[in-house]
């Protein structure tokens, strides 16, 4: 079967009829439309909004019946792939014996002793359950350990927390105290001079120096995270490695075992579990023990949470070091990545796109770009292209891969996107998506006003 006959074949069927009625109906109830701003109806094209109904491996099922490979791996949070049995049956033994108690549960101590086995550098760790937790539980710890009340994150990386000392310094600022912004401010990554310029503008205040030790689209600089870690060492503020994403994806040990560099604190979430929830803040012991109970200096109220300890959670990362012990699934995931990105670039050279649809970043976490006729980046493009890929079975807000990914699965996606680049290539030829792309443009997930502005594109 060529691969226009496919193609067309596969598009026929699909309908989204009951996703939209289903998301009209979240709407109503959900501020929004959904619990994360980056799952909102925003960030797909206007008539076709999946809303899911199952996943098994790679592949997602919406309420319609339309199968998908899908790409993003719930936020980045599935390494092993959906339904993984190994941790679903795990999560089930422990349900049955309790999920919380009034007590610590036996479950704590053996995560707690799991998991310090693979972060370096860290004496402690306290689980909770989001990631936004993990990271306002360091900065308070940094701002009691050192008396200082600023902190500076990492400005071109793009999330750290939902709270007030980092929304703050979005355009998603409605709500937030005028005094909280002032007490954050950004440096760049891979730029020491911009860390040394607001050590100097600001002495004895900076309590933190937040990031992401890498990210899908950059790596640290030769010496950029050791002269961080330096600067903490003769400034005296708190180092803190966001290992959201870096953990589990570039190692079970995260960036710093990666990079060898040795954060202060460190917070962990996402893939920690395979998609169940569970966050985690780790650290040097004289830090941490601020929010314990041997301490002769005024305490922390940390993380105190119901759930924090809820032995699903915790079976569930059991369950996921068991998996990455049994088989190297970040080896897995960087040889599945580099079929598809050679794959998809193949692809866009095929149609004379690759310059305006570049694969990028580290091959376990990858992304693509999109940029219209001129070469600048575009959301009329970008949704038109991922119009097209939902259109042939293939759900991709972005193009981050789990273990379970086939070979099927790359194939079917390369062949999904060899029609997309085709359709891609016709506006650029035309200098517009006008009667191709259906609906308005997806719009960025964080921004001040609700309503996405339609963006103009120039013929």
């Amino acid at each position: 079967m060529t691969h226009e006959r496919l193609l067309v074949t596969e598009m026929s069927d699909r309908s989204f009829s009951r996703s939209n009625a289903a998301q009209a109906r979240l709407h109503a109830l959900v501020p929004g439309g959904a619990h994360t701003y980056a799952r909102g109806s925003d960030q797909c094209p206007e008539h076709m909004t999946p809303i899911i109904d199952h996943g098994s491996g790679a592949r997602v099922y919406d309420v319609d019946g339309n199968e998908y490979v899908e790409y993003g791996q719930g936020l980045r949070a599935i390494t092993l792939g959906y339904g993984y049995a190994p941790v679903v049956d795990a999560v089930v033994e422990a349900a049955r014996g309790g999920v919380g108690f009034s007590r610590p549960s036996i479950w704590e101590l053996r995560a707690a002793e799991r998991f310090l086995e693979h972060v370096p550098g860290a004496d402690m760790v306290k689980f909770a359950k989001n990631g936004s937790d993990a990271t306002t539980a360091a900065i308070k710890l940094a701002r009691a350990s050192t008396g200082r009340d600023m902190v500076a994150v990492c400005g071109t990386q793009p999330f750290f927390s939902v709270d007030d000392w980092f929304i703050g310094t979005t355009a998603m600022r409605a709500g937030i105290p005028a005094d909280d912004l002032e007490r954050t401010v950004k440096f760049r990554y891979n730029d020491l001079d911009s860390v040394r310029a607001l050590l100097a503008e600001h002495p004895g205040r900076i309590a933190a120096v937040i990031l992401e030790p890498a990210t899908a689209t950059a790596e640290p600089a030769p010496g950029f995270l050791e002269g961080l870690r330096a600067l903490a060492d003769e400034d005296g503020f708190v180092l803190v490695f966001d290992e959201m994403i870096t953990g589990m994806r570039w190692s079970s040990g995260g960036g710093q075992k990666v990079y060898g560099v040795t954060p202060d604190l460190s917070t962990w979430g996402k893939a920690l579990a395979n998609g169940f929830s569970i966050a985690a803040l780790a650290g040097k012991r004289e830090i941490m023990e601020l929010g314990g109970l041997n301490t002769d200096k005024s305490r922390v109220w940390l993380l105190s949470t119901t759930h924090g300890g809820e032995t699903t959670g915790l079976a569930a990362m059991l369950a996921v070091y068991d998996a990455y012990a049994e088989r190297d699934v970040v080896g897995v995931m960087e040889t599945q990545g580099e079929k598809l990105r050679q794959g998809l670039i193949a692809a866009a050279a095929d149609h004379g796109v690759e310059e305006h649809i570049p694969v990028l970043g580290r091959a376990t976490c990858m992304v693509f770009g999109t940029k219209d006729h001129e070469g600048n980046p575009s959301q009329p493009f970008r949704t038109l292209f991922i119009q097209e890929m939902l259109r042939r079975g293939v759900l991709a807000p972005s193009l981050v891969i789990s273990a379970a990914h086939t070979d099927d699965d790359i194939a079917h996606t390369v062949e999904a996107a060899h029609g997309a680049m085709e359709i891609y290539a016709k506006a650029l030829a035309a200098g517009t998506t006008d009667g191709l792309l259906v609906g308005r443009p997806v719009a960025p997930a964080v921004r001040e006003l609700a309503a996405p502005r339609r963006l103009e594109v120039q013929p």
